[in-house]
């Protein structure tokens, strides 16, 4: 997976989406309904080549780490970060299933206030306990009441439509799934980036994975059902599922 989001047509497909897309008016809504506050702390997970860290620092957020596993995606938001004089923003190289939490708390102080994950990327990890893991670490660098902000696929209004998932539910009961895949749900193809994992769950599976990973449903919808995105945006993504949950207060 870091080997093809460091490739050169990852690299372009992002790095474009990062300086003509900007962010999509569906992400705009959400972060602008559940933060607020532009003095808050934010946390964006496998920011990629900049697109919504960015668009954050135009919206007047100061107070932005960004991370991402893939360095030279990280190469191409640091450098669009200073060129558009936005040197504040802290850029560190990191794996969401595997943060070293100390490089974080110089930023976070007592806590993030709220954290990102767009574009799917949390459903480009492999295996559903990694996804886990990395929620859960993500859940450890924020504060009580922090919201988090990502999307997914939904099996249940999936392009590929009920019929296919239908048909591969039983192509796994049989033993006759891609033996490349791990788990019912992941889907492997190539587009303009190449090579393309992805995990497409159903809203059950994510309901679970956040109630085991310290966090609180707090709303999901359909990407149509926030916004009538530009053809631009539409290009670039399916429909997709945005989802907010809060950070679970502390134990006392």
């Amino acid at each position: 997976m870091r080997a093809n989001f460091n490739g050169f047509a990852s690299l372009l497909h992002y790095t474009r989406a990062a300086h003509s897309l900007g962010l999509w008016q569906s992400e705009r809504r959400l972060i602008e309904r559940f933060f607020p506050e532009v003095s808050t702390p934010l946390l964006e997970a496998g920011c990629g080549s900049g697109r919504v860290t960015m668009g954050l620092w135009k919206m007047g957020y100061r107070r932005i780490t960004a991370f991402d596993f893939a360095g030279e995606l990280l190469d191409q938001a640091r450098s669009m970060a200073a060129a558009q004089g936005a040197e504040e923003i802290v850029f560190l190289h990191a794996d969401a299933t595997d943060l070293d939490r100390t490089a974080f708390f110089p930023q976070a102080g007592d806590g993030f206030g709220g954290a990102l994950f767009m574009f799917n990327g949390l459903m480009q990890i492999p295996g559903r306990q990694n996804r886990r893991v990395a929620l859960l670490n993500l859940s450890g660098l924020c504060r009580g009441g922090a919201p988090l902000v990502f999307t997914s696929h939904d099996r249940d209004r999936a392009a590929h439509g009920r019929a296919f998932w239908r048909d591969e539910a039983e192509r796994w009961a049989s033993g006759r799934q891609d033996p490349r895949l791990n788990e019912f749900g992941d889907r492997l193809g190539e587009d303009e980036s190449g090579p393309v994992f992805i995990h497409i769950p159903d809203r059950a599976e994510i309901l679970a994975d956040l109630a085991a990973t310290g966090w609180i449903h707090e709303f999901d919808a359909m990407r149509d059902e926030l916004a009538d995105e530009s053809p631009a945006v539409r290009d670039f993504s399916d429909n997709c599922r945005f989802w907010v949950a809060k950070r679970a207060p502390a134990s006392p």
